[in-house]
């Protein structure tokens, strides 16, 4: 069994910051990708950035210079700093991690249950 849990989210005013953490627990044998994706109220879930196991990392244009991820593969934890934040960050933000797995043996991609970012005066 594997597990995926985000903590971090909360409320902010606009221009202000927050830091996301997803720790994978389990019969984990190996991490590739980590990625943080999100969905806002009534949008589709889109992802936001993703780490690969040498560390390069990709974002979609809206975030670039304003959040950053990267992880630690000690803890097999992914980390989403996020600064100057807006009110269009808003969102359910989700974890997602491909990993070969244990128990069930074999490739899995799972996600956490997501961490709710409100960013608003």
């Amino acid at each position: 069994q594997v597990q995926v849990v985000e903590s971090g989210g909360g409320l902010v005013q606009p221009g202000g910051s927050l830091r996301l953490s997803c720790t994978a627990s389990g019969s984990i044998r190996s991490i590739n990708a980590m990625a943080w994706y999100r969905q806002a109220p009534g949008k589709e879930r889109e992802l936001v950035a993703n780490i690969n196991t040498g560390g390069s990392t990709s974002y979609i244009d809206s975030v670039k210079g304003r959040f950053t991820i990267s992880r630690d593969n000690a803890k097999n934890t992914v980390y989403l700093q996020m600064n100057t934040l807006k009110p269009e960050d808003t969102a359910v933000y989700y974890c997602n991690v491909d990993l070969i797995a244990t128990i069930p043996r074999g490739n899995l991609k799972v996600w956490g249950q997501g961490t709710l970012v409100t960013v608003s005066s």
